[in-house]
C-alpha cells in the first residue's frame, strides 16, 4: 500500500479539520450549547468574504484573519480564564466552522483569486 498518496498535505489537514469540527461538536454538546444558535452563528465568519468587494488582497487578508485558529482559540482561552460559557460556546462555533471548512477543502486564501487556497484550487 502506498501511503505517500494517502497521507497527502491536502489529506492530513482535511483529517484535522474533521477533527477539530467532531471535537468542537462533541465540547459544544457537553457544555449545554443551543443547537438552534450554533446554525444560526455557524457561517457567521465566511461574512469576512466581504473583504473581497473592495479588492483581492484585502479580501484575502480579513479572510485569513478570520479563518486561521489563532483568534478562537485565543477567545476560547479568554473565556476560560475568565469563566464565562457564552464566549465559550462561540469561541466552540467558531472553531467549528474553521475545521469544517478544512474538512471541505476550503482554505487560507491567496490574494491571487478567491479560489486560490493552501488546500488546492476550488473548482
Amino acid at each position: 500500500m502506498n501511503t505517500t498518496k494517502i497521507f497527502t498535505p491536502a489529506i492530513l489537514l482535511r483529517l484535522e479539520g474533521a477533527s477539530v469540527f467532531l471535537l468542537t461538536l462533541l465540547l459544544y454538546a457537553q457544555h449545554g450549547g443551543n443547537w438552534l444558535m450554533y446554525i444560526l452563528l455557524l457561517f457567521i465568519p465566511d461574512l469576512s468574504a466581504l473583504g473581497y468587494l473592495i479588492n483581492t488582497h484585502i479580501g484575502a487578508y480579513v479572510y485569513n484573519l478570520i479563518h486561521t485558529y489563532v483568534l478562537p482559540i485565543a477567545l476560547l482561552a479568554i473565556s476560560l480564564l475568565i469563566s464565562n460559557p457564552l464566549l465559550l460556546l462561540f469561541a466552540l462555533i467558531w472553531l467549528s466552522h474553521i475545521g469544517l471548512d478544512r474538512l471541505l477543502g476550503f482554505g487560507l486564501k491567496y490574494p491571487t483569486i478567491f479560489k486560490d487556497t493552501h488546500l488546492n484550487r476550488v473548482g
